[in-house]
């Protein structure tokens, strides 16, 4: 029994055995069947596929933030996603102590060159990658193993800890220099500001006198106060970007952040100095076209002043249409320049640009509708030549003298001293009176009727006018004054006394004079001017006796 108990644990530890090894048998068999052996050729497959329909676009590898150079990609596996997996490898292969930087070498594949790092697969090099190169397949890879090599060095020399030690001494004094830096300089600009305040104060105080106070004194101090602010804004921005750039590009972990923040920043600038750079031709280009124009211009517009002015005449063109038509040319060259120049605006061939254009061409041609027909209809009356500055007009019920003639508007200045304003529109569609014109040559005929019975003989009425007319000052004794018999109306004759005058501007005052001693004749000579609701004669005539011309007013002494 003893020896059957002392068996029993050697048979436990053979069955405990036997379990185990069974047990280890199916878990290898299990791994071999459902995981697949890492191999490079598996892993160079899976990773960079065979690149049938290559994609044009290209991707930077990068270690750090730096490029070491740029890969292709297909519609699958992108140019961006294959160099972010190149990156990862390299790193890794960096990060990896026990791969020498050296051990980086180059093998063939079928049809392919590849990269490893020891034993670490890094990349894929095909035909295609070179084609974009412009290089051959080896030369390529050639190129990408130093890069390689070197990225390796960089990355693990970066890191290492005396590297860092110096970088954060560096770091350190960095910052204690761009404190110093940024103290002195703002005390240095505190003290300018102070200095030139007191150079510029007494100045500053004259030349608000000198302006009559249209500059205050406080406004310039503003101006001056807003300069020196915005140099401490500069001075302060100028410097902590510089310490940033510096602190960020000594470790590796935010040299990655700095190129990219400059990336955000230099790229627009360099993009818009390239920008310059190229549209300089094209710039002097319009600098030329706009001198010409300009030079051109001054040429024609002196030609025109003088015709103006009465220097140079030519026969059928009034002086008037000078300026007018100088403005006309004006435009039709100044378009023809633009013409011109428009592709050799920046962006002029953009479709955005083109867009904007012709929005802008359709809000101008709907709102403006108005305002091109009120420009042409100024050009219009202008070669028309229905009045002139100076002239006494009437536009339907409205008289007044032209006081200025505008391609929009046309501005009057009545009798009562109105500024009347009139738009050439207006005016081209309306019957214009113009007064002036004829009056320098035989005068204006000023006229009035009056209704007399047919009582009172018609010769002793021309000759009532006649004296009237006579006894006006304003109105011309040659060519002499005339009645005409208007017409025969049902109770009286309708007169009409008509007489020259050159002096239209004071045809108001001629017209009230005549009114007053045709009243004064007719009343002298017992005639009856008939009222307009005559129905019979009167028991007495309608007259006013002379001893009663100058009766005082009620509760006046008679002067």
């Amino acid at each position: 029994m003893k020896i059957l108990d002392n068996m029993n644990p050697i048979i436990n530890m053979k069955t405990y055995r036997r379990k185990s090894s069974r047990a280890f048998v199916i878990f290898l068999f299990c791994f071999i069947l459902f995981i697949p052996f890492n191999s490079k050729a598996q892993e160079t497959n899976d990773v960079d596929p065979e690149l049938p329909g290559i994609d044009k676009i290209l991707a930077p590898v990068k270690i750090d933030g730096r490029n070491l150079f740029f890969v292709r990609g297909i519609s699958s596996f992108p140019a961006s996603q294959r160099a972010s997996v190149i990156s990862k490898r390299i790193r890794e292969a960096a990060a990896n102590k026990s791969i020498p930087a050296d051990s980086v070498k180059i093998t063939n594949g079928p049809g392919h060159l590849i990269i490893y790092a020891g034993e670490d697969f890094i990349m894929n090099i095909y035909d295609v990658d070179a084609e974009s190169e412009k290089i051959s397949q080896a030369a390529l890879a050639s190129l990408i193993h130093l890069k390689t090599v070197e990225a390796l060095k960089q990355y693990r020399e970066q890191r290492s800890r005396p590297v860092l030690i110096k970088n954060s001494i560096h770091a350190i004094g960095a910052a204690l220099l761009y404190v110093i830096l940024l103290f002195c300089i703002l005390w240095l600009l505190r003290k300018i500001k102070v200095w030139l305040r007191s150079r510029i104060r007494s100045k500053a105080d004259s030349l608000e006198n000198k302006s009559y106070k249209l500059i205050s004194s406080d406004h310039i101090w503003t101006v001056y106060n807003a300069t020196f602010k915005i140099l401490k804004l500069l001075t302060v921005l100028i410097l902590s970007v510089i310490f940033l750039e510096y602190i960020f590009g000594l470790f590796p972990w935010t040299n990655s952040i700095l190129i990219s923040t400059l990336n955000l920043v230099v790229d627009p600038l360099k993009t818009m100095g390239v920008g310059i750079i190229n549209y300089i031709p094209s710039l002097f280009f319009i600098i030329v076209i706009f001198l010409v124009t300009r030079y051109l211009l001054k040429l024609i517009k002196l030609f025109f002043n003088g015709i103006n002015q009465g220097v140079i005449g030519i026969h059928n063109f009034p002086a008037e249409w000078a300026m007018p038509t100088f403005r006309i040319i004006k435009i039709f060259i100044t378009a023809f320049a633009v013409i011109l120049a428009y592709p050799y605006i920046p962006g002029s061939s953009s479709a955005a640009f083109k867009g904007v254009s012709v929005f802008l061409g359709l809000l101008i041609s709907i709102g403006s509708s108005s305002l091109i027909g009120n420009i042409m209809a100024g050009y219009s009356m202008t070669y028309r030549r229905a009045f002139r500055k100076g002239d006494l007009i009437q536009v339907n019920d409205i008289i007044g003298i032209v006081d200025d003639q505008k391609l929009m508007v046309t501005r009057l200045r009545s009798y009562k001293n109105e500024e009347i304003v009139i738009p050439n529109s207006v005016l081209q569609g309306s019957n214009i009176i113009n007064f002036s014109s004829k009056a320098g040559e035989k005068g204006l005929i000023l006229h009035t009727i009056v209704g007399i019975g047919y009582e009172t003989p018609w010769r002793q009425v021309d000759s009532m006018l006649k004296l009237a007319a006579d006894r006006t000052e304003g109105l011309l004794k040659q060519p002499p004054p005339f009645v005409l018999k208007r017409s025969l109306g049902d109770f009286a004759v309708n007169y009409e006394i008509n007489a020259y005058c050159k002096d239209v501007y004071n045809m108001l005052q001629h017209y009230n004079e005549l009114h007053q001693n045709i009243l004064d004749v007719f009343n002298e000579n017992n005639v009856q001017i008939m009222t307009p609701a005559y129905e019979r004669d009167p028991a007495e005539p309608k007259v006013v006796p002379k001893d009663k011309w100058d009766l005082p007013l009620s509760n006046e002494k008679k002067i």
